[in-house]
């Protein structure tokens, strides 16, 4: 017998897309894999050429899914340094302008055959099965874990208005309850008895006698979360689990490996330099960052800041910037790997200063022969200043700890899980930001610790996660139900027909509203052609 979990992962986005959804499951896929305890596939979208082009960076387009596995593979391993051992499988999908994201075609649950559903991750359960129309996925599932990535009410109140967050706020809670398990003990023998907000929890005791505790106490931790919210930023989801289940790009690791060894060698891994990296639009945090350096900026008077970015709203926010008396110097977008960040200044006696690849540095430079070099030193931006509120866990923040710089950013719940590291450094409000960024300055950061490095690795992620699904225990056959008090048979019954009710409702409802892939589409991957019929799909819902 097979005692290995199968594990399908669907997310919302793919490589070469540089964003969340498409980064971090890749990642999660490839660490699951990695020590051959798991099957793992990762379910991606498929678009059409004429969506790769709204997702894709200018001139990449793929002409099949297989050119884009091949991307996506060696993508992920320039930066692991292994050769993943899992599956990659496409799903139809489209890119909605309105949105600004990608939708799936279709059922998408069809992408794994039946004998080999066990276990499938939806990371953004709520964007998977807002128009889903198709076979439920805990029908097709043993066990049905969501992981919620995005704060998708705070960007619907910034850029609509509170009435369309609330109706979203019911449509997220409603299928996200649907389509992923309700929590379940793993070994233990217990009943349920839900009511209203309040459940109660019966389990038996050795003496034969039964143990009742109620949803708040901590003897209830046994409980299987099958929702887990990378952070408090996100909605707070019926029965969901709070835990950072994301780790850092393993060449930050090694970056900040290296700054610890220069920093004991001769204590200068770092210059002054302040900076911060995000996509430019005012909601990633532009705006709170303008806000706080106009109102300070003669506590700030000679701070320096670069800002890396590209975006819709990068013309007005360099604009914007340039208005303060700081000097605020704006870059066009960069890799935050990139050694521009963490590699060697080269300074010149007639002032000019540039900055150049170790690699290139390494072998030698002729560009400047008509100058004297007056020293080589090492350079990297020390501070990274993060004000913004809108990341449910910002990744930009990880990988500067991990790389050993000092962060300053809010005290806000998508920060929480960063608050662990010495060289997080928050503020609740402006006085408490000019205090905290010049203090960061003046300081030096305290090198990582190998236990905090591992907190930020995958590796730690990974076990963060299989723990918070108890994914970590083999699987068990189903055993026999045990007889039970009619009243709460009766419960359980009551409770599976309006949930079977409530997701017919959804069925029928997405059957106006879902759209079905076209017919390049399935030829490439292989799947059925649709019917031509409108308002419900081919497949049967069961």
């Amino acid at each position: 017998m097979d005692k290995k979990h199968h594990i399908a992962i669907y997310t919302t986005a793919s490589i070469p897309w540089l964003t969340g959804t498409s980064i971090n499951p890749l990642f999660r896929a490839a660490y699951l894999a990695k020590d051959g305890e798991q099957k793992v596939t990762l379910v991606i979208p498929w678009l059409p050429l004429k969506d790769q082009e709204h997702v894709f960076p200018s001139g990449v387009k793929f002409n099949s899914h297989l050119e884009q596995e091949k991307c996506v593979r060696q993508w992920l391993e320039e930066r692991t340094g292994f050769a993943s051992n899992f599956s990659i499988r496409f799903y139809p999908g489209k890119f909605s302008l309105d949105k600004r994201s990608i939708l799936a075609l279709g059922d998408i649950t069809v992408i794994i055959p039946d004998d080999e559903a066990d276990v499938a991750v939806l990371e953004e359960p709520e964007h998977l099965t807002w128009f889903h129309h198709g076979k439920r996925w805990k029908k097709k599932f043993r066990l049905v874990v969501g992981i919620v990535h995005t704060n998708y009410l705070e960007y619907v109140k910034r850029e609509r208005n509170a009435v369309e967050a609330f109706f979203l706020k019911q449509i997220n809670s409603w299928v996200v309850d649907l389509y992923c398990h309700k929590p379940r003990s793993d070994g233990i023998e217990k009943r349920m008895l839900f009511h209203r907000r309040f459940f109660l929890v019966i389990l038996p005791r050795s003496d034969g006698l039964e143990k009742r505790y109620s949803s708040t106490s901590k003897c209830c931790n046994f409980l299987l979360w099958q929702v887990i919210r990378l952070s408090a930023a996100t909605q707070d989801l019926p029965r969901s689990l709070v835990c950072n289940v994301h780790g850092v790009n393993p060449k930050f690791l090694q970056i900040g490996m290296k700054t610890i060894e220069k920093q004991q060698n001769d204590n200068q891994a770092f210059s002054k330099g302040v900076y911060y990296i995000g996509k430019m639009l005012w909601s990633k945090g532009y705006k709170e960052l303008l806000r706080l350096l106009r109102d300070h900026q003669k506590e700030l008077t000679g701070l320096e800041i670069d800002l890396y970015g590209s975006g819709e709203d990068s013309a007005q926010i360099e604009v914007a910037f340039k208005k303060l008396e700081l000097t605020v110097r704006v870059h066009p977008a960069r890799d935050h790997a990139d050694p521009l960040f963490h590699k060697l200044r080269w300074t010149f006696n007639y002032g000019m200063k540039a900055v150049y690849d170790w690699k290139n540095a390494a072998a030698g430079c002729t560009f400047c022969e008509k100058h004297d070099l007056t020293g080589i030193i090492n350079f990297s931006y020390k501070v990274l200043l993060n004000p913004s509120t809108t990341d449910v866990v910002c990744t930009t923040t990880a990988e500067a700890l991990a790389m050993g710089k000092i962060v300053v950013c809010a005290n806000h719940p998508s920060n929480e899980f960063f608050m662990q590291f010495q060289n997080c450094r928050t503020y609740d409000d402006g006085k408490g930001f000019v205090k905290a960024t010049l203090k960061a300055l003046a300081d030096e950061p305290a090198p990582l610790a190998d236990k905090q490095r591992h907190e930020l690795s995958w590796e730690a992620a990974t076990e963060r996660f299989l723990k918070s699904a108890q994914l970590d225990v083999v699987p068990v056959k189903k055993t026999s139900k045990t007889s039970s008090k009619s009243f709460l048979s009766t419960s359980f019954s009551l409770t599976r027909k309006l949930e079977d009710a409530s997701a017919s409702v959804h069925f029928m409802g997405t059957g106006f509203l879902s759209s079905q892939p076209d017919e390049e589409q399935c030829k490439e991957l292989g799947l059925a052609i649709p019917s031509k019929k409108k308002g419900f799909s081919s497949g049967r819902w069961i």
